[in-house]
């Protein structure tokens, strides 16, 4: 049990510091291709900000869950 806490923690930690840089401080190359996709024209910023925001939210969910397992179990 103790190695499903962490791992919840960890890949919350990961998720949310993904997600902070991509929709806070717009790093889009952390999404693998974006960049050549969006000189291409196949994706814009707004992509990019619902990936980044989607990654931020999990993150959130992963360490809230992380924690509850860690106080309730």
């Amino acid at each position: 049990m103790i190695v499903i806490k962490v791992l919840a923690i960890l890949l919350g930690l990961a998720f949310l510091l993904f997600g902070y840089f991509i929709y806070f401080k717009d790093k889009y190359d952390l999404i693998n291709g974006f960049e050549a996709d969006f000189k291409a024209g196949r994706k814009n910023e707004e992509y990019a900000k619902r990936v980044g925001m989607a990654e931020f939210v999990i993150g959130i969910a992963l360490l809230i869950a992380g924690f509850a397992l860690i106080i309730f179990v």
